[in-house]
């Protein structure tokens, strides 16, 4: 009897030591310890044994019975360590990571958007109200209403983007500039009248400084006593809190644009003896940046205003060319490669909204 014990043992605890997860264990322990299982067979005999022999025989198979219990213990709390291992080793979480940043932290603002909330923040603390108007215009809109005679060169294919003629034999075009909202503002509205009017326009242009599709902002003043010294002012305004500087120098020469008479263009002093940065206010170069001048009085008559009772001034800028400047942006080409890692680098937190009081570019 104590030979077929021993093998009972060897082979009970040879089982629980091959099984491999707890599942395997359990089905070791009712094999063994069960209702029907090999120890429980056993205990059940004692019964029908004499007093001399459950004396001998009981402790025997209650010892097994015990020592498989307890070797079924340990191999439990084993394999239960060996699964808490590997689920941590599968589920863990490295905190030496550093947090992932929130989209309003990792996006960026483009600097056409930028510059223009700029251009925005500071004529409107100068009274100025911002206009809109179509991209695509009729010719009479961006040409015959703005002063350009017929076989004017603008008018040409080889600079305008112009569409099939429609069932009148009219053809629409992109709008070469944003000038003609100065005629919808005119028609629609009675003077006094101050408006900027960013947006985009379309030229037949593309180079490290050109581009078919870019932005321009221009600017319309009419009422009855409108005056270049105004105009000189609000421009020497706008310049000192764009570039945010504390004074500018101008110069104002003489031009020709078919809107405006007289026309200037206006060159305003820098300082371009570190390669490849623009410093104004100081320096002794001149660089074009805007033209400019007094409404002509065919405009006014095509925006229904009498040019004896009312005058007026505009201007109108880039503003790819003015972001360039100011935030040190070598090609124009780049704003329009839709390339992340550049506008990681050159755009804005999007909530830095740009404030006079608290700086435009901060």
């Amino acid at each position: 009897m104590s030979n077929d014990l021993e093998n009972l043992e060897s082979s009970v605890l040879a089982d629980i030591e091959a099984a491999s997860d707890e599942a395997a264990l359990e089905n070791v322990r009712v094999a063994a310890l069960g209702k029907k299982g090999s120890v429980s067979e056993l205990l059940k005999t004692l019964g029908k044994m004499s007093a001399e022999e459950r004396q001998v025989q009981g402790p025997a198979i209650n010892g097994l019975k015990t020592r498989v219990t307890e070797a079924l213990a340990a191999r439990k709390a084993s394999l239960r360590q060996v699964a808490i291992a590997a689920r941590l080793a599968s589920e863990k979480l490295d905190v030496t990571l550093p947090v992932r940043s929130s989209p309003a932290e990792r996006g960026r603002i483009h600097p056409i958007s930028q510059v223009i909330d700029e251009i925005a923040a500071i004529f409107g603390d100068l009274g100025f109200t911002i206009a809109e108007g179509p991209d695509v215009e009729s010719d009479y809109y961006n040409f015959t209403a703005l002063n350009f005679p017929e076989g004017h060169p603008a008018r040409e294919m080889h600079d305008t983007f112009f569409f099939q003629p429609d069932e009148k034999g009219e053809r629409k075009l992109l709008r070469t500039h944003t000038s003609p909202v100065q005629i919808r503002t005119m028609e629609m509205q009675k003077p006094p009248i101050r408006i900027v009017i960013p947006g985009k326009t379309y030229r037949q242009d593309s180079d490290a400084t050109h581009s078919p599709m870019f932005h321009q902002v221009e600017g319309l003043v009419v009422d009855k006593s409108a005056n270049i010294g105004n105009l000189k002012w609000v421009l020497e305004e706008f310049c000192k809190a764009f570039f945010e500087v504390p004074s500018v120098t101008m110069r104002f020469r003489p031009s020709f644009f078919p809107f405006t008479e007289p026309s200037m263009e206006v060159d305003i002093q820098c300082d371009r003896s570190r390669p490849g940065e623009v410093r104004f206010g100081e320096g002794n170069d001149w660089m074009e940046i805007l033209g400019c001048g007094m409404v002509h009085p065919n405009v006014l008559r095509a925006g229904g205003l009498d040019p004896d009772e009312y005058q007026g001034f505009a201007w109108g800028m880039g503003i790819d060319r003015i972001a360039m400047l100011k935030y040190g942006m070598p090609d124009l080409r780049a704003f329009f490669d839709a390339d992340v890692r550049w506008l990681q680098h050159y755009g804005f937190r999007p909530l830095d909204m740009p404030t006079l009081f608290g700086g435009l570019s901060s």
